[in-house]
């Protein structure tokens, strides 16, 4: 499994939480949290 797929598994499995959620826990804007779970850009530091 690639890291984008389980970034939107764990994301999921996490009492359903959104992309919107996450990006706030994580500091990042939801395009980018969107962009990992696509695997259209490599993650830096995270």
């Amino acid at each position: 499994m690639a890291f984008g797929n389980n970034l939107q598994y764990l994301r999921k499995m996490h009492r359903g939480m959104t992309q919107e959620e996450l990006a706030e826990k994580m500091d990042v804007s939801r395009q980018t949290i969107s962009k990992w779970e696509m695997g259209v850009s490599q993650t830096k530091g995270y």
